[in-house]
């Protein structure tokens, strides 16, 4: 056996926790440090609605070209956020639901242990339902109340679909009908 097809046979067996899902969620992690170091939390996270808002706009349009619809009601909302959030590893599931709001809950981030002490990343998931719900029902405001990225146990999204007195109180991001933010 040669040198080469031996270090290649030796190199396989090694147990290193490098796949793509690692390594593309390592990169994600990595940037949003970088943008948070270098820019600052605020911008980063900035910089990462961007991108989200983008991804928001092009999921959305998936599910209602799957749905063969062309808006998505409150409920086909909150479902397509829990069922997106699925799809890809999170754990999202609905507390509440009303014509003014969706809470939602979640056990389990997407970006897994990557996520920690990175909350810039937490806007893909802000822009993404924003943009969703936005496109769908004309406005969203959403509060990312508690977060795995911050240390807690698990999220709580609350996704406001009105401009309610409640809505203007929290901290969140606004999003409207066609800018997606």
């Amino acid at each position: 056996m040669n040198s080469s097809l031996k270090s290649e046979t030796l190199l396989k067996n090694l147990k290193i926790s490098l796949e793509r899902d690692v390594f593309l969620r390592t990169l994600i992690r990595e940037l949003a440090g970088t943008l948070q170091d270098v820019v600052g939390l605020e911008e980063a996270s900035g910089f990462i609605s961007v991108v989200g808002q983008n991804m928001g706009r092009q999921i959305d349009q998936d599910y209602k070209a799957a749905l063969e619809v062309s808006h998505l009601t409150r409920e086909q909302v909150a479902d397509v956020f829990v069922d997106l959030k699925r799809r890809i590893q999170g754990d999202f599931y609905i507390i509440e639901q009303t014509d003014e709001k969706i809470v939602l809950g979640n056990r389990a981030c997407p970006f897994a242990e990557k996520v920690i002490d990175r909350p810039a990343m937490c806007m893909m998931t802000s822009n993404v339902f924003g943009s969703i719900a936005a496109d769908n029902l004309g406005y969203a405001k959403v509060e990312l109340q508690e977060t795995i990225a911050t240390g807690a146990p698990g999220c709580r999204v609350v996704v406001y679909l009105k401009p309610t007195a409640e809505a203007e109180d929290s901290q969140g991001r606004e999003y409207f009908k066609g800018d997606g933010g």
